[in-house]
């Protein structure tokens, strides 16, 4: 009997076929924590980098928006305002936001009337790498801090594409590898020694939290990620650095 193949979860090796009941194991243990946990992962400035994200996406009237992964739904509901900003000045009619997570314990987590109230928002049990969508029919596809639990990047990737309406745009925020040698010491010192420390003290649960640091080190770095959405069939691929590489915010078109 072949062997079955394996895949990274964190610096461990598993098989392919397993990763994704651990990845919704972790997320089922940090859901109810999950801004925390990238407030930790981050430092608090995951908060800056997408409204960074969400400038460059320019939502606008009446457009589609799925975030995948989508957790809490705060890049949805920062979409439809942006949308919406952009309605009040040159009308049209509201956009729509989806918020599609494989992890239903994020989706109930994420739930708030008051934040939710007047926005079109629906949040959707999907996997990345089937969406539960028809071809060709959002206008913006995202995925910020979740690319890297995807099993398999590639057929999630390509599937992204097969969602978006020709013309649509795709996102993806992911934490990345600082270019400069002083910043990826830094980083990583701070990410081993502290991270799955404060994970422990604010959820009590040090290892998933070992792991989703693991995970950011096993991440295709800005080229290689830039070559996966080009192979995916995305043009106009590009990618932005923030804080000198800690994070960066990827492109590319469905044209």
């Amino acid at each position: 009997m072949a062997k079955e193949k394996t895949i990274d979860f964190g610096f461990e090796d598993i098989p392919v076929s397993e990763k994704q009941a651990r990845v919704r194991g972790v997320f089922d243990s940090v859901a109810s924590k999950y801004d925390l946990m990238n407030d930790a992962m981050s430092m608090g400035v995951h908060r800056l980098w997408k409204s960074m994200a969400m400038a460059k996406i320019n939502p606008q009237p009446g457009e589609i928006h799925i975030d995948v992964a989508g957790g809490t739904g705060d890049l949805a509901r920062a979409f439809i305002k942006r949308a919406d900003e952009v309605r009040q000045r040159r009308g049209g009619v509201p956009a729509k936001a989806y918020v599609c997570d494989i992890n239903a314990e994020m989706l109930l987590a994420g739930i708030d009337a008051k934040k939710d109230a007047g926005l079109d928002m629906t949040r959707v049990c999907g996997n990345a790498q089937c969406l539960p969508f028809p071809d060709n029919y959002a206008d913006v596809i995202t995925i910020s801090f979740g690319i890297r639990n995807v099993t398999d990047r590639d057929m999630a990737l390509r599937d992204f594409r097969r969602v978006l309406k020709p013309g649509g745009r795709f996102y993806c925020l992911e934490f990345s590898t600082p270019p400069t040698e002083w910043l990826r010491k830094f980083y990583d010192a701070y990410s081993y020694a502290v991270i799955p420390k404060m994970g422990g003290v604010l959820t009590g649960d040090s290892e998933s939290y070992q792991y989703l640091v693991e995970s950011i080190r096993k991440f295709p770095r800005q080229e290689q990620f830039a070559d996966m959405l080009n192979t995916a069939g995305f043009g106009r691929v590009n990618y932005e650095d923030y804080s000198g590489g800690i994070c960066a915010l990827h492109w590319g078109w469905k044209i």
